[in-house]
Parts: structure tokens; sequence; C-alpha cells
């Protein structure tokens, strides 16, 4: 069986999925055909409960999803992170004074705001399925790409052939897509890995984000709607297996310890697991026919929490190029079009890395004299005012030009 789409996206997950509704949704500006293709069907329960993490949505992914018509749905499941404290060195002390402290003034909206990934994930399910013009083809694996001559192509286990004239990779850190095109990547392993679970606590956040550094890297504290958080645990690899590994009791002992007692009893929620931290980059965000968004070009460490907001940068970005594109009856798989995409983002993104991996070579040692040097320079961001702004619009996601579906 053969069939045509004006647009293939290969990957189900938040950036395919946004990718859909910016391109082929009800609110999209000039709606394509979009085909959705995943070996998993994330239209079942399983699938939208799988992922226990909690992602901070920068104020311009808010805006982003106001436009493709998720604001109200997702609003009751957006907890703001009014203030946010950053610490260094911590563990085993009850008392951690705050070295950087950013609050949100009174009457303004906060620069993120924490929501649950398996509720993000089940409303934007429902809205493509709400969308006539984008379809799901699930439950088989790509066994072929092509990527021209003329138009591009998709092979499925099945013998099932899809044609169009762009494919989106959207399939994440080992994409397939993206091996098929020849395109090559720069990646580094951390030697870190992040446990991620909900907490339950007995005594209120008061929308208060935390970001705890010690030598083995962060431990954030975020807050979600009631008195629950999302933590994301950074350690070694071999200690990270070993913390997830260990029975309730020793598990709760390890917690505690590194929460602190400030929000009486805790108790964990779901699933706990631990990710290695790996850096990937893409070296070219496009090839012929195909361009790459969000992990299928860039990983980042999740220590700002960036790297989500920036997939769905590329979704605006790369949204913006194909509807300019069609409204001069352009090609939309052209490589002009997808030129300026990758123009469009590869400075962003290189440039987030670049930050976020010099601040956790910064925090992630125990060297005494380096400690004492970032402490201090942390004292004198948290009392230069115009600078904490800066820091705070580029947490916002507002830095840099901005495509149109995120202003």
């Amino acid at each position: 069986m053969n069939s045509k789409s004006d647009i293939i996206i290969i990957g189900a997950g938040l950036n395919g999925l946004a990718a859909a509704l910016a391109l082929g949704g009800t609110q999209a500006e000039r709606p394509c055909a979009v085909t959705l293709v995943d070996q998993f069907d994330p239209r079942t329960p399983q699938s939208t409960r799988r992922d226990s993490r909690g992602s901070a949505l920068t104020r311009a992914t808010q805006t982003m999803f106001d436009r493709l018509g998720l604001s109200e749905v997702l609003k009751p499941h957006l907890q703001d992170m009014r203030d946010v404290i950053v610490t260094d060195d911590v563990l085993l002390q009850e008392t951690r004074p705050a070295l950087l402290n950013f609050v949100t003034p009174e009457g303004e909206k906060s620069a993120a705001a924490m929501i649950e990934n398996h509720v993000l994930l089940g409303a934007m399910v429902a809205a493509v399925m709400a969308s006539p013009m984008i379809k799901f083809e699930t439950g088989r694996a790509v066994t072929n790409f092509s990527f021209g001559p003329g138009l591009a192509s998709v092979t499925l286990d099945d013998g099932t052939k899809l044609r169009t004239s762009l494919i989106i990779a959207a399939d994440g850190r080992n994409s397939k897509a993206r091996d098929a095109a020849g395109i090559d990547i720069v990646s580094n392993d951390y030697g870190q890995s992040a446990i991620t679970l909900t907490v339950e606590h007995e005594l209120p956040h008061d929308a208060l984000a935390e970001e705890h550094f010690t030598r083995d890297g962060v431990f954030a504290i975020l807050p979600l709607t009631g008195n629950r958080s999302s933590l994301v645990w950074t350690e070694t690899h071999d200690e990270a297996q070993r913390i997830a590994a260990l029975d309730d009791v020793a598990f709760q002992y390890e917690l505690e310890r590194r929460f602190g007692p400030r929000r009486g009893k805790l108790v964990p929620q779901g699933t706990r697991r631990a990710y290695p931290l790996t850096l990937v980059i893409a070296k070219e965000f496009m090839a012929e026919h195909l361009a790459l968004i969000g992990d299928a070009a860039h990983v980042i460490h999740p220590l700002a929490g960036l790297g989500l907001n920036l997939g769905f940068k590329d979704v605006a970005a790369l949204a913006e190029c194909i509807v300019d594109a069609l409204a001069i009856g352009g090609d939309i798989g052209s490589q002009q079009v997808l030129e300026r995409y990758q123009s469009s983002r590869r400075f962003d993104t290189y440039a987030t890395n670049l930050a976020i991996d010099g601040l956790n070579r910064l925090f992630a040692n125990d060297n005494p004299s380096l400690k004492i040097i970032r402490d201090f320079g942390l004292k004198l961001v948290d009392r230069a005012t115009p600078l904490k702004t800066v820091i705070l619009n580029q947490a916002a996601g507002r830095g840099g030009d901005l495509p149109r579906l995120m202003r």
C-alpha cells in the first residue's frame, strides 16, 4: 500500500506531536496533510502514563501552546515557579543559604511553569486526534528511508510505503532518520545519570523551585500542582543505579538526607528511573527533504530545564519556514526552506549548550578554590539586578529572535 502526505513526522513523542499540531492542527496557520509515524501508539493509556518526569515550560513555550489551542486544557496542571534559589554543596546540611535568588515580582507572570510530561502528552494526543489533517501510522517500525530524488519516502515493516515532500525526524537521541541521512553527531558522556520521580510532601512548596549543586551534580526540587514536587537527582552513573535499585526503606533514607526536613513527610510517587546524561548535537539539522527537531537534533544537560523547550523552539521555527514557503507556493522540502530553518536554530542551540555545559563543569567538582570563586560570583550576580533580568529573560525563552508561534 502506498500513500502520500505533505509531511511525515517520525516519532509521536512531545516534539513530534507539537510539530503535527503546528503544521496540521486545527489552529495551524496553513494546515498541511501530516502523517505521524511511530512504532508505539501514543493514544493508548499505557503510552500517556509511561513518562514519570516533569518539565518546565518557558513563557515562550506557553505562548506557543496558547496559539495551538492547548492553554485551557493545560492551565489547571501548570504550576508557576515564582521563586528560584540556587545553593552550593549542601548534602547533609539542614540550613541551605541561597547564593542566588530569582523572585517574580507581584503581578508579573513567572518565567516558567512546571507540568507533568504524561499530562502534556495526553493533552497533545487529544488535540491531534481532533485534527482531521493529521493521521497516525503506528504499531509498525520504519525499515527504510529514501530522501530523493523527487519525493522522500519511508517504508514500514509491513511493506507500506509513505511518500512526502518533507520528513521531520522527531525520533529521539538515537534517531534512525538522522542515521539514514548520514548526519554525524558530536557526543559526550557526562559521567552522570539523573534519577527522576515525583514526591508528595506534607507542607506546601509555595511555588519555590530549588537547585542544590553538589560535586556529583544538581539535586533539583521543582514544584508541581498540589503539595508535590518533581525531582531531578543527578549522581554518577554507578551511584544513580545503586540508589534507583534500593528497596523502599533505603531509598527513603537517601531521599530525605538530600531533600531535607523543611517540607515535612515525603512520599515518593510513581516509578523512579535513572537516565544516563549524554550530550548529543547533530552536525547538521537538515539533509535533503529532512529536518531534525528535538532530541534528534540536540540533547543537552537537564540542569536548567531547557532541553524540551529547545525542541519546541525547533518546532516553531520550522513551522514558520514552512508556512512562509506555502504562502508563495514554494516546495516545503526544498534546500532553501531547510537551510533557513537550520540557520535559525543551530547557533541558538550551540550557544545554549555551551552555557549549560559550562555550568555543569563549574559545579560538578569538589575543587575548594573553585568553590570559593563560584560562590563569590553567584553572590555578585545576585546583587546585579540588570544581569538577573537578562538571565530571567533567557529562562523565559525570550532570548534571541523568537519564531512567530512564540511571540
